[in-house]
């Protein structure tokens, strides 16, 4: 697998212009326009079924992209080829909801096995780089536990952690405190703005959580009526 160095990418890591996504030939969202530069910190905002999680999930390829311009972390994302798409999403790390960890291995393996399906073969290299981000996610003391004797709080920095382990550029975040009480939904967003502050990676952030918006504000997207819409561009 090809390695890179998120530094040298340059700006914008997110790119789209008059993007139309769509979800099995139906279109979801039309006439998207989107600019993420390098360490921004963007909330994702909208009612259910407005669009968002097929936002997120077009920019790691997941979702086409039918129409417009589409670049992604130095990557044309629109019409990737299925052979293109593990070098992208080695370029992004991907959070979701209900953390989907592997529920048969620790959280060791959890992260070993994101690693070598993205080529990386040094045990080594491996160790250390899963030690470095169990302990910048603040669990370095649960790299053996299995995720079910974890908390939901644990589970989600795992989730986080798994996220973070290749160094991406970009990290996007399918409401990743979703399903966490207000304490640790505040433990959690804080921990994504640290990691935002101190490795300058993007974040694109889907909540619908306002008090947390407005306890760590930050630019504000929203998905209404079939687009995107940038209100500080209104």
């Amino acid at each position: 697998m090809e390695k890179y160095d998120p530094k040298e990418l340059k700006d914008p890591i997110v790119k789209l212009e008059n993007v139309t996504i769509s979800n099995q030939g139906t279109p979801i969202l039309k006439e998207v326009n989107l600019t993420l530069n390098r360490g921004e910190f963007v909330y994702l905002i909208g009612k259910s079924g407005a669009g968002k999680t097929s936002l997120l999930r077009s920019l790691y390829a997941d979702c086409p992209i039918e129409t417009g311009v589409a670049e992604v972390c130095g990557m044309n994302v629109a019409g990737l080829k299925r052979r293109k798409v593990p070098q992208l999403r080695r370029r992004i790390g991907i959070a979701f909801q209900s953390f989907r960890l592997l529920s048969d291995r620790n959280v060791y393996s959890n992260l070993e096995f994101v690693l070598r399906v993205t080529g990386w073969k040094n045990r080594a290299d491996i160790k250390a780089q899963i030690e470095h981000t169990l302990q910048a996610v603040g669990i370095a003391d649960k790299a053996y536990a299995m995720p079910m004797h974890l908390s939901e709080g644990e589970q989600q920095r795992v989730g986080i952690a798994r996220a973070l382990i290749n160094n991406p550029a970009l990290i996007v975040a399918d409401e990743p405190t979703g399903n966490l009480d207000p304490m640790t939904s505040a433990e959690i967003m804080q921990l994504l703005i640290d990691i935002n502050q101190q490795t300058q990676t993007t974040m694109l952030i889907s909540t619908h959580d306002f008090m947390m918006i407005d306890k760590y504000p930050a630019r504000v997207v929203l998905c209404e009526n079939g687009t995107l819409v940038d209100p500080e561009k209104q």
